[in-house]
Order: structure tokens, then sequence, then C-alpha cells
């Protein structure tokens, strides 16, 4: 039976419309007929813009791919990528999980991609990211965590809306990388909202290579490089005694790095080398054209060979105009897609507080929640989120239910996972990055299932 709070009075007819068969169960303006250079595909995809405040003409834009096969009885997941200011779309979508990524002039298929699994909706945002937009750019100005997570609450209420027949679907949020503020904040809202109006369905969060805990994470990047021979003895004391990452970057937003800082990170920019991805210290770098690292795909399917120049590829996809067409996208007040915002101002102190302590908050809510780490990322290295689910158990007190051990994907091994009371869980995706479904696609999908399912993760060959 429909609230009657005046919140719930569109949605309810909506419902009401859709159940006597008056209207599509989708909006048909959404709609994605084809997108360029397309492989042919029998799920439906809807793109757009759901508007956050009138006033201001603000609008988040999204991309929806249904489920490959039994759209109707799989769950919604909501995916966010980090940053913060990255896009969903372009990272998320293209590069990592979605059911396409851009090559040559067009599009191949990715064998791997979540719509498998789940009905994956993924949302640019903050304001200001990729295509989303606001007519006044005074709104890209002091954008923090309270009114990223406030705008992406209001995106769901509006985007239930416009699909009605997700409302009661059982929903996940997913995110990685600064999506370790956006997720957890975002799903805290929703509890909080279902407290006055039950709207979502919420029944777990999936957190990848997560900022959960500044200090923590950005501090473990000694030991990896160092671990990793990426750093020399020397430089890695200097690392850990004389200036480490956490001091660096306070002094960084302060505006004044110290002369004993800036030398010790100096040196560990030199030997750990410009022409190694951080974010994948085993993975190949993207060169110029002249020195292309691509590796050649199968015209039909992404295959286990990673494409390194994805991203360069994605920004020229989605800055022809015959796809902004096909998605119903354009541009405002920029000249020109970027998978990371040129224009968001986003409040970067905010990276200081603590949401491993709304994880919590949410574990004891009975939300289950997965924190998973490729283990080849440097950035936001997986000891550290390893350090801090463990102290959160505890803190909890939540028994270890599945002790550390592998996991497995197909005959070989996925990576290592530890359990918690049955509710919080640890995983590793063995050769993976910082964004795990790009460079460890068939792995993430079984890590995905599993989360999905509420199952184990695979133990036998």
């Amino acid at each position: 039976m429909c609230s009657l709070l005046w919140s719930s009075i569109a949605l309810c007819v909506a419902l009401l419309l859709l159940q006597l068969g008056i209207v599509h169960p989708s909006p048909s303006h959404h709609r994605i007929t084809r997108l360029p250079g397309q492989p042919h595909v029998q799920f439906h995809q809807f793109s757009g813009y759901v508007t956050v405040d009138d006033k201001n003409q603000r609008a988040l834009f999204f991309y929806f791919a249904e489920a490959e096969k039994d759209a109707l009885s799989k769950p919604l997941v909501l995916w966010l990528n980090g940053g913060p200011g990255c896009s969903s779309l372009g990272v998320g979508a293209f590069s990592e999980n979605g059911p396409f990524r851009p090559k040559g002039e067009g599009l191949v298929r990715n064998q791997f991609s979540w719509n498998k699994e789940a009905n994956m909706l993924y949302l640019e945002t903050p304001i200001g990211v990729g295509f989303s937009y606001s007519t006044d750019t005074s709104s890209y100005e002091g954008v923090n965590d309270k009114i990223t997570a406030g705008d992406n609450l209001v995106f769901l209420q509006n985007w239930f809306m416009k699909f009605p027949e997700y409302r009661n679907r059982s929903l996940f949020i997913v995110g990685e990388s600064y999506a370790g503020h956006y997720v957890p904040q975002l799903a805290e809202l929703m509890l909080r909202f279902n407290r006055k109006e039950k709207l979502f369905n919420l029944k777990g969060i999936a957190l990848g290579n997560p900022v959960l805990e500044f200090a923590t994470d950005f501090n473990s990047r000694a030991e990896f490089f160092w671990s990793h021979g990426l750093i020399s003895d020397t430089t890695y004391k200097m690392f850990t005694s004389v200036c480490n990452y956490s001091t660096y970057v306070r002094e960084y937003y302060n505006g004044a790095v110290s002369p004993t800082c800036s030398s010790v990170m100096s040196q560990v920019s030199t030997e750990t080398s410009r022409f190694v991805d951080k974010y994948d210290v085993t993975l190949d770098v993207c060169l110029s054209s002249v020195f292309s690292q691509t590796k050649v795909l199968n015209p039909q399917q992404v295959t286990e060979t990673i494409d390194v120049c994805v991203e360069d590829e994605t920004v020229n996809y989605l800055n022809r105009k015959d796809v902004q067409s096909a998605l119903h996208a354009h541009l405002v007040g920029v000249q020109r897609w970027s998978a990371c915002s040129n224009v968001l101002d986003y409040e970067l102190r905010d990276l200081e507080i603590p949401t491993i302590t709304v994880v919590g908050k949410l574990v004891k809510e009975g939300i289950p929640v997965l924190v998973y780490s490729g283990d080849q990322d440097s950035v936001i290295p997986l000891t550290g989120s390893r350090t801090l689910v463990h102290k959160l158990a505890k803190e909890l007190g939540l028994n270890t239910t599945v002790p550390y051990r592998v996991w497995f994907e197909k005959q070989q091994v996925g990576g290592w996972t530890q359990v918690y009371g049955n509710i919080l869980s640890f995983a590793t995706i063995r050769g993976a990055s910082h964004e795990a479904p790009f460079s460890q696609p068939e792995r993430s999908l079984v890590l995905f299932k599993s989360f999905l399912e509420g199952g184990p993760l695979p133990q036998e060959i």
C-alpha cells in the first residue's frame, strides 16, 4: 500500500499506471536505440538525465544496462566511481564492467560484463562529472561528501519514478576508490530515509580498493612500494619515518610542503618511475601512439588481453557527436567530455574524514559489506584495507566465520578471502589493479556473482 507522504504520491501513481498496463515500464525517451559501432545485443539500454535541483538546474547523468537475461528477476546495482570527480560512465561502464568497451571506431563486447548477473546503473556524480551539469557554475564550487550523498539520494528517488518497476527490487551499491566515501554515506542516508518511508530495498554494499581511513590507506603505500621492489631500502626508511604520505598530503592541502617532505617524495617519484602505472604496478602503461602499448583484441569481445589505452579510446568515443546523441547527452559549460572532471572543485579535506565508522554502522544495521582489493594497486593497497576490516570486525565483536583462505576462478587462484560474522567480508583479486574489473574481468565477475548471491567464494578447483 502506498504511503500518503507527498514525496511518494508521484511514484505511487506511476506504479498504479504500470500495474494497469497504461504505461510502458521504462521511459521511451531514455531508451538507447543503438550506440554507434555497437554489436547486436538482446538487452535494453537507457541513459539521460535526472534532475536533482530544479531551482539551479542541476542534473545527474546515468547509463543503465539491463541484465542480459531475466532482467525482471535480477537485482539492481548502482555503480559509483571515485576520484573524487571521475566518471562512472567512462571509467566504470566503458573501461571496467559494462557491456562494451571502445575499440577503433566502434565498440566490442565485454564477455565478463556485470550485467550478466544484474541490472547495472552507472551514475556520473557529483555535479560537474562527465555529462552531469548545472547551469549555475557556482554549483561546482565547494562540493563535498554531504552534498554528493544528498544529490545521489535524490537521484535514486527520482530515478525510481522513471523506472518504477525497479522500486522493490533487491538493491546493491558498488563502487571503488573514493567511492569508499560515496557508497557508505549514501547507504546511511537510504537507511535513514527508510525509517520515514520505505523506498530502498538495500541488500548490501561492496567497496573496491576503497578510501576508508586516510592515514591507514595512504601510508600503506610505502610498504607496498618497498615489497614490490619499486623503492630502495634507504627511501623506504625515509618514507616511513621522515615524511609519510599522509603528512605530505596534509602539507600539500595547506599549501606549504616542507623541504623535507618535498625531497622524500621527489626521491620516491624518481625510483618508482613515471613509466610504471601506480594503479597496477605490473601492467604496461599507455604511451604515445608512436610507442603504443595497446594490445590486439578479438573484434567481437574483450579477451584476457588488456587494452592499456582504453581510457584514451573512451575519451575519443564519448566526445563524438553521434555517440552523445545516442546517449541523450550534451555538454554544458565544457568543450569536451573528460574521464575526470576539470570543472569540479571538491572539498578534498573530506578525504581525511574516516568512513570505516559508517561501514560499521551499516553492519550493525544488518547490511552485508564486502571490501575487495586488486592486489597490484599501490594507490590504495590491500594491506591497509585488510587491516581496517580486521580492526572493524574486532570492534564489532564479529568472529571469523571463514578463515583466511584462497578462492578459485576456474582452475586458478582468484585471490584470498576472510569473512567475519557472515556479514563483513574482505577479499583480494589476484593480479588485479585499482580498477579490478579492468585488469581481471573474469575473476572480478566471479567475486561479484558471489557477493550478489550472499554465498562463499569458490573454494575448490
